[in-house]
C-alpha cells in the first residue's frame, strides 16, 4: 500500500524496522488495577506518565508489530490489513519523535499529550479493519486449519494488545487532556473506584433490548439476583473499568436476547433473562442465563473463533440484516476484556434449553493486572511450526467392518 510504504521512506533509512527490532526485545510492563488508581488519584502528574509512556508504548507497539510481521504473506498484502500496520508505523514513529525531549520541557509535554489523543482517535477504527482484512484474505485464499489456528492465536494477541494500549492512551489523554466527564467526576481516567456492578448490568440489558424491540417488536425480561458475600448488604461495587464490563454484558445481552426470540418465535412466550451477580472476597461473578435453545457441545469454540464468524461478510447497507449480528467479534472481544484484568468469560450450554453466559472478575485491585502478549522465541516458534496430526485417533463416520477383520 502507498501509505504504508511512504510512511516507510519518510522517516531515516531502516529506522522503524531497526527502531521495531530494538523496542521488541524488551518485554512490557503490565500494570495493577492498583497501580492505574494510585496514580491517577494521588501522584496525578503529566511529567511522569510522558516519561513512562514514551517508553512503554513503543515497547507495546514493536512487540505485537513484530507479529504482525509473521501473519501469510497474502494476508499482510490485503489493503485493510496494509492500512493497519501503517497506523502502527504512524504512531510509533510519532512517540519516538518524543525520546529525546526533557521532561522539564512543558511545551513538549503538553505536545506529547495532543499526539496521545491523535493517536488515540487513529486507532478507533482497528478492531473492523483487521477484521475486514481477515475477509478479504477469507474469500480470496480460502483457508486451512494451519493458517486458522495461527490467524486465531494472532488475533487474540492483537486485540489484547490493542485493549492495553489503548488503556494508556485513555488514562493519559482523560487525566491530562484538559476534559472531565461531569458525568463521571469521581472516575479515575477510565476506571471507575466503586464501580456500580448491578448499574451497568442494567445499562447493558436497556440498550440490548432497545435494539431487540426494534428487529423483533419484543423482549425478554430481566430477573436479576445479587448477592453480596464479601461485605453483605453493601452495594455490589469492584475497581473497575465500566466501559470493559459494559461491552462484556451488552454482548451477552445481544446474544441471549436473539437466542430467546428466535427459539421461541412459535409460541411467542419469550422466557425472562436471568442474571446472577455474586461478590466474593477473590471473585465478582456474573452469570447469564437464557433459555434461548442452546448450542451444541462441538460448535461452543467456533463461537470464539475469528476466521469462522467473520462469515458471510456483514452488509452495514442491508436494512433487513438482524441489528443483533455483525462481524461476529463480539463474543471473542468480550473475552478479551473479561481477560485482560486476569478474569475470564465463559459459556456452558444445554443443546435444546439455554446457555449460561459467565464472567469473572477480580475483586481485589492488586490482583487485577494486566494480561499482556510479549514477542518472543516461543510466540515466534507458534507461527513458525509445522504442526503435525493430533496424537489421538480421529473417530471415523463409518465404524470398521469387523466382519473383515483378518488376523495376522
Amino acid at each position: 500500500m502507498r501509505l504504508l510504504r511512504a510512511l516507510l521512506r519518510g522517516a531515516s533509512p531502516g529506522s522503524i524496522p531497526q527502531q521495531v527490532d530494538f523496542y521488541s526485545r524488551f518485554s512490557p510492563s503490565p500494570l495493577s488495577m492498583k497501580q492505574f488508581l494510585d496514580f491517577g488519584s494521588e501522584n496525578a502528574c503529566e511529567k511522569t506518565s510522558f516519561m513512562f509512556l514514551r517508553q512503554e508504548l513503543p515497547v507495546r507497539l514493536a512487540n505485537i508489530m513484530k507479529e504482525i510481521s509473521l501473519l501469510p504473506d497474502n494476508l499482510l498484502r490485503t489493503p485493510s490489513v496494509q492500512l493497519v500496520q501503517s497506523w502502527y508505523v504512524q504512531s510509533l514513529q510519532e512517540i519516538l519523535d518524543f525520546k529525546d525531549k526533557s521532561s522539564e520541557d512543558s511545551g513538549a509535554i503538553h505536545s506529547f499529550t495532543d499526539t496521545v489523543i491523535k493517536i488515540r482517535n487513529r486507532h478507533n477504527d482497528v478492531i473492523p479493519t483487521m477484521a475486514q482484512g481477515v475477509i478479504e484474505y477469507k474469500e480470496s485464499f480460502g483457508i486451512d486449519p494451519v493458517t486458522s489456528q495461527n490467524v486465531q492465536y494472532f488475533l487474540d494477541r492483537f486485540y489484547m494488545s490493542r485493549i492495553s494500549i489503548r488503556m494508556l492512551l485513555n488514562q493519559h489523554s482523560l487525566l491530562f487532556g484538559g476534559k472531565i466527564n461531569p458525568a463521571h467526576p469521581k472516575h479515575i481516567g477510565s476506571i471507575d473506584p466503586s464501580c456500580n456492578v448491578v448499574e451497568v448490568i442494567r445499562d447493558g440489558y436497556e440498550s440490548a433490548k432497545r435494539l431487540c424491540d426494534l428487529y423483533y417488536m419484543s423482549s425478554p425480561e430481566l430477573i436479576l439476583e445479587e448477592l453480596n458475600v464479601k461485605s453483605p448488604g453493601q452495594p455490589m461495587q469492584v475497581v473497575y473499568v465500566p466501559s470493559h464490563l459494559y461491552h462484556m454484558v451488552f454482548e451477552l445481552f445481544k446474544n441471549a436476547m436473539r437466542a430467546t426470540m428466535e427459539h421461541n418465535a412459535d409460541r411467542c412466550i419469550y422466557p425472562p433473562i436471568h442474571v446472577h451477580i455474586t461478590l466474593g472476597n477473590e471473585d465478582l461473578t456474573v452469570k447469564m442465563s437464557d433459555r434461548g435453545g442452546g448450542v451444541p457441545m462441538r460448535k461452543i469454540d467456533r463461537l470464539f473463533n475469528y476466521m469462522y464468524s467473520t462469515a458471510p461478510r456483514p452488509r452495514v447497507e442491508t436494512s433487513r440484516a438482524t441489528p443483533l449480528a455483525g462481524f461476529g467479534y463480539g463474543l471473542p472481544i468480550s473475552r478479551l476484556y473479561a481477560q485482560y484484568f486476569q478474569g475470564d468469560l465463559k459459556l456452558y450450554s444445554l443443546e435444546g434449553y439455554g446457555t449460561d453466559a459467565v464472567i469473572y472478575i477480580k475483586a481485589l485491585s492488586t490482583e487485577s493486572i494486566e494480561r499482556l502478549p510479549v514477542y518472543n522465541k516461543a510466540a515466534w516458534k507458534h507461527y513458525k511450526a509445522n504442526h503435525e496430526a493430533d496424537d489421538w485417533c480421529v473417530p471415523s463416520s463409518e465404524p470398521k467392518d469387523m466382519t473383515t477383520f483378518r488376523s495376522i
